[in-house]
């Protein structure tokens, strides 16, 4: 146990430092474990299986997120390979010059170990760039979306290494899994029983771990493949979005162990650390990469830029892929502390960077040319709302409400703006006239043209901090009508006032009217029944025994 809490204890401690330096808490646990390796700290028997666990629950949660007609799309899975294939060839290149200049140990390397590192950096990081996409309310964003997309697909690839890497070919049997294909409808009506809460936790585990992991491994296939491909299979559960997050602390407490055991792998040197910050002038190369590719895709120069920016650092799946690569002895095991400390400092420049996001790519976008709107990506256009008198944001049940409200009552033009693609199309058969963007994408507001005749703008998404962010998107491109919000709660009313809505509207306080008024109508609609006091009875007769 004394073992244990020293490991505890430095992995608390190194990820609080890091995010006292503004920076991921995993640098911290990467830092810990080369503190701890350099200390000559006990060894602890069971971090390496609680590790495994951690990657594992990690490619399960990838799966749950796994949209296969989205990974479809050209501007992810083209600019995935093309991205991935570019830059391997930056790295061989860049590692290729040091062999020349004949710096540390990369000159004794083969082209292949070359290559095989190249692959390894050509990753962007799922937890770093998610985190960075929550903190601006992005995820939704379109450049959000392909970013989340080239995360998906590049860790399909590493998935499909690690699988490769083993050296046997799996088992005849194998094929058999093709039945975990319509065994899913199985699996979906299990979870209908299973409901919320631990008992949803656990079926989650026990299919990634026995279904996926198990099953997989027993036919000769990597079990972190199946691990992704169990996933994947329950993503189209109504569930499949609760269950991830309700994963998410049980999967980041396990990764800390593997963050920290990748620290063990050996003390950098002062030659180590060095190569380590040369790997990063590779960074500029990779983010005009991205950024060129995908505005080939059609995309916006601001567009590509952002999504390239928020996808300059690289990846922990880079360290995985240098273990793999060390045990099956394709790499020095050296590497696996180069490409360790290299993704560490990456996270830290790509914090720095992306402070100031925006603004870069702004300034960046200016080194792509132009491109006429009507040959932009459709979902990256021009968003025309016309002649439009309100616009309602966000088109729940209180938004589709107060959209036909405005439209029917007080005869306003009214454009709605929903960025769920089927809540979209349902409203769109219904009349609705409605855009299909998130309210709280920057880059929304920067698209939208003809907006001058609005007077009033409806803040009506079900999330507080949602509508404080549009609201706030809204200032920042000089709206000048009215804004209208509703709210839950009394501060959430007090801070949308204090944040400059003009008018805001407690649901839960505006309940008790709505329902008083109801029960007033339906009061009137037929008069109530007195009760008759005692010795009345004969006074006070039913309606239904009166003679009509």
């Amino acid at each position: 146990m004394a073992a244990a809490a020293l490991y505890l204890g430095a992995a608390l401690f190194g990820g609080l430092i890091a995010v006292l330096l503004r920076l991921p808490p995993l640098v911290g646990f990467l830092a810990a474990g080369f503190a701890l390796g350099a200390g000559g700290a006990p060894h602890l028997p069971y971090l390496e299986p609680v590790a495994d666990f951690g990657v594992v629950l990690l490619l399960f949660a990838i799966g749950l997120k796994l949209d296969v007609r989205s990974l479809l799309r050209r501007e992810i899975w083209l600019t995935t390979v093309v991205h991935l294939v570019v830059s391997v060839a930056i790295a061989v290149g860049f590692l290729g010059l040091l062999a020349v200049i004949g710096f540390g140990h990369v000159a004794g390397e083969s082209l292949s170990a070359l290559a095989l590192v190249g692959f390894a950096l050509s990753f962007s990081s799922t937890v770093f760039v998610v985190k960075v996409l929550d903190d601006r309310s992005d995820t939704t964003a379109l450049y959000g979306r392909i970013a989340v997309g080239v995360l998906v697909m590049q860790d399909v690839a590493a998935v499909v290494f690690l699988s490769l890497s083993s050296g046997e070919p799996p088992s005849p049997w194998a094929f058999a899994l093709l039945a975990l294909i319509p065994g899913a409808w199985v699996l979906h009506r299990i979870w209908d029983r299973v409901g919320h809460g631990e008992l949803q936790a656990l079926f989650g585990v026990a299919v990634a771990v026995v279904l996926g992991y198990g099953l997989f491994e027993l036919v000769g296939i990597d079990g972190d493949v199946g691990a992704l491909v169990a996933g994947a299979l329950l993503s189209s559960h109504p569930q499949a979005a609760e269950l991830s997050r309700s994963l998410m602390t049980f999967k980041d407490l396990m990764l800390v162990a593997f963050f920290v055991q990748i620290g063990l792998h050996g003390t950098p040197h002062l030659l180590e650390v060095g190569l380590a910050l040369l790997l990063l002038l590779m960074l500029p190369f990779q983010v005009f990469a991205y950024a060129g590719v995908l505005w080939l895709m059609r995309l916006r120069r601001r567009t590509s830029f952002l999504t390239a920016l928020v996808l300059s650092n690289f990846s922990e799946f880079g360290i995985i892929v240098a273990a793999v690569g060390s045990t099956a002895g394709l790499l020095d095991e050296q590497w696996v502390v180069v490409i360790s400390l290299a993704v560490a400092f990456s996270f830290g420049l790509s914090s720095i960077v992306n402070r100031r996001g925006v603004e870069l790519a702004t300034r960046l976008s200016r080194l792509l040319p132009v491109r006429d709107s009507f040959r932009l990506h459709p979902d990256d256009r021009l968003v025309d709302i016309g002649e439009a008198d309100a616009v309602v944001l966000g088109l729940g049940r209180v938004g589709a409400a107060t959209y036909a409200r405005l439209r029917d009552e007080y005869g306003l033009s009214v454009v709605g703006v929903e960025h769920d693609r089927s809540r979209v199309g349902a409203l769109e058969d219904e009349g609705f006239e409605v855009v299909r963007a998130d309210a709280t994408d920057l880059e929304f507001w920067t698209r939208v043209q003809r907006a001058g005749r609005v007077r009033v703008a409806v803040l009506a998404m079900p999330f507080h901090n949602a509508n404080l962010i549009a609201l706030a998107r809204l200032q920042a491109a000089g709206f000048t009508g009215k804004v209208a919000a509703v709210a839950r709660y009394d501060d959430d009313v007090a801070e949308l006032e204090r944040h400059g809505a003009d008018a805001v509207f407690h649901l839960y306080g505006s309940a008790g009217f709505a329902l008083a008024d109801h029960a007033a109508e339906v009061l009137l609609r037929q008069p109530a029944r007195r009760l008759p006091r005692p010795g009345e009875e004969r006074d006070v007769l039913d309606p239904l025994d009166r003679d009509s």
